[in-house]
């Protein structure tokens, strides 16, 4: 079994951001990286399905010459190779999903992992548009089923189980859980919920500086990547008002009767 995964390079979400000087970018000084926290779920899931069928998981990252960085944190966690596509310029998911397409038709993987969303610009876009545009049926949100309250593994329900060529899926909804049956090859995107990822140990990240990571342009893919998506500006929330301590429960119904004006 070929399993691609997607990768992607976010801010630490522990950082406080500020906003560049043009007004529509975030301010890079002294940032830290990591890898997308979904995007970490979807390469141990892949790991995991590639331990149980054999073959190889290679991970794709779409971004500037450094990314490499949390491309070999994917491979120190287990993956088999890795594919960059080097390009510092702005991007949006459709372009992703256009350049994620050409290694697609490159690798014919049987199955593309992805993170459900990226946690900097949180569009929920890539997965469903590569889906779109490679004509393949499509699972989001996978999610492991913990709703058989029981100590027996046996009867917890995975979140993804691949048999042949069908893949059957549990997944988060509104109302609920939900169970999909896809016909591979397909596009199935992770939740938080679907597996704790494990951490690199010390050799495997030894290993992983002399795994293969091969790299492409979009120019070298024929894709324009010219955003569809502009960003126009970027503002900070405004600030929080202080807390007001009141006496008692009277002085607080008094408050937001005339006040907050939130009860009558």
């Amino acid at each position: 079994m070929k399993i691609l995964c997607t990768v992607k390079r976010v801010t630490d979400p522990e950082v406080k951001l500020k906003i560049g000087a043009d007004q529509k970018s975030i301010a890079t000084d002294n940032l830290k990286y990591v890898l997308n926290p979904f995007d970490e779920i979807a390469v141990e899931e892949a790991i995991r399905l590639r331990d149980k069928h054999q073959g190889e998981v290679i991970v794709v990252s779409v971004g500037p010459s450094d990314v490499s960085t949390q491309l070999r944190t994917a491979l120190a966690m287990g993956a088999d190779r890795a594919i960059q596509i080097v390009h510092a310029g702005e991007l949006d998911s459709d372009g992703v999903a256009r350049l994620l397409q050409k290694v697609y038709e490159q690798e014919k993987p049987d199955v593309v992992l992805m993170g459900k969303l990226s946690v900097d610009n949180d569009s929920w876009q890539a997965g469903p548009l590569l889906a779109e545009y490679l004509g393949l049926p499509q699972a989001t949100y996978a999610s492991k089923n913990d709703s058989l309250e029981s100590d027996n593994e046996k009867n917890k329900v995975p979140g993804i189980t691949i048999e042949g060529t069908t893949a059957t899926v549990v997944r988060e909804a509104d109302g609920g859980i939900e169970t999909l049956k896809v016909q591979l090859p397909a596009v199935i995107t992770t939740d938080l919920r679907l597996n704790i990822p494990r951490y690199p140990s010390l050799p495997n990240i030894m290993k992983a500086k002399k795994k293969e990571i091969k790299e492409h342009t979009p120019q070298s893919l024929g894709v324009d990547v010219t955003p569809k998506v502009r960003v126009l500006k970027f503002e900070l929330p405004p600030a929080r008002k202080a807390g007001v301590k009141v006496a008692d429960s009277a002085e607080l119904l008094a408050k937001l009767r005339s006040e907050a004006k939130v009860i009558s």
